[in-house]
């Protein structure tokens, strides 16, 4: 489960910069940007508790 949230960071991470490097404007890429910080603080914490 861990590494599914990295890759969904990842992709969210890669879509935003495409985004912002191609001058789209707009609240969606900023939403990008926040759900990937999210799955990765939670991936964080998880990896925290489990060891």
């Amino acid at each position: 489960m861990r590494s599914l949230l990295y890759i969904i960071a990842v992709i969210l991470i890669i879509g935003w910069a495409i985004g912002t490097f191609a001058y789209a404007t707009g609240g969606l890429i900023h939403i990008l940007l926040v759900i990937a910080i999210i799955a990765l603080v939670f991936g964080f914490l998880r990896r925290d508790t489990v060891v």
